[in-house]
């Protein structure tokens, strides 16, 4: 690298908070995988295995309006809702009676799925990157500071397409808590303020067309509305 060499500096992702002035700057974003019994289901899945983590980069969020590109190398992408919990500290091996002291707020996600590339590297026994982790697959609304509204445990989660709903369940579904999430994947990981946790998926998961649009929400939280663009040149 050359002394006359820049480098750029890029922005800090963020989501805005509802209700207060500012954003929530985000530093990492973890998945939990397979954490609703009927999505396990109808993946083909064995529902005795334990939910699982993966995760997607913080510059791949995408806000509440957005207009998504179709991604590329995939015919096959899914929507999957999740309701999505931020963090305001962290740790390692938080118990979970301590969790909930660290969750700044919640919000609702999107875990967008090039599914044909995951069941893909699935077969290969290869990580879910390709499938998971690309740009603008993190859609997600405004946070909701647990200040305001609590810590939902129970009530709808839902997503629709172009007016059809396409999943439902119910947070009281979880196999795994937001507790239980926090601390099983601080035993993985040091987490830490800024950290975003998207928690899973109910049943219902399709796939989506350029022209697509979706609304989402989960009771207490909110919505989030976006939709689907075509494939970026």
């Amino acid at each position: 690298m050359s002394a006359s060499t820049v480098i750029p500096a890029f922005p800090q992702p963020s989501l805005p908070v509802v209700g207060e002035a500012g954003v929530f700057p985000v530093r990492r974003i973890w998945c939990v995988g397979r954490n609703y019994l009927e999505h396990i289901r109808e993946m083909g899945n064995d529902e005795r295995d334990p939910p699982f983590f993966f995760a997607k980069h913080a510059d791949m969020l995408a806000p509440e309006g957005a207009v998504i590109p179709y991604p590329p190398l995939t015919q096959d992408l899914h929507h999957e809702v999740e309701l999505v919990v931020a963090l305001k500290s962290g740790g390692l091996n938080i118990p979970t009676d301590k969790a909930l002291d660290h969750v700044y707020g919640y919000a609702v996600g999107i875990d967008l799925t090039r599914r044909d590339l995951q069941l893909a590297s699935r077969k290969m026994q290869r990580p879910w990157e390709v499938g998971k982790s690309f740009d603008h697959s993190a859609p997600c609304s405004a946070i909701q500071p647990a200040s305001k509204i609590g810590h939902p445990a129970k009530g709808k989660i839902w997503l629709s397409v172009n007016g059809a709903e396409k999943q439902t369940g119910d947070l009281s579904e979880l196999i795994w808590n937001v507790p239980e999430i926090i601390w099983k994947l601080s035993q993985q990981v040091e987490l830490a303020a800024g950290d975003i946790i998207m928690t899973g998926t109910p049943a219902g998961v399709a796939a989506l067309v350029a022209g697509d649009k979706i609304e989402c929400g989960v009771d207490g939280v909110g919505t989030l509305k976006v939709s689907i663009g075509p494939a970026a040149a």
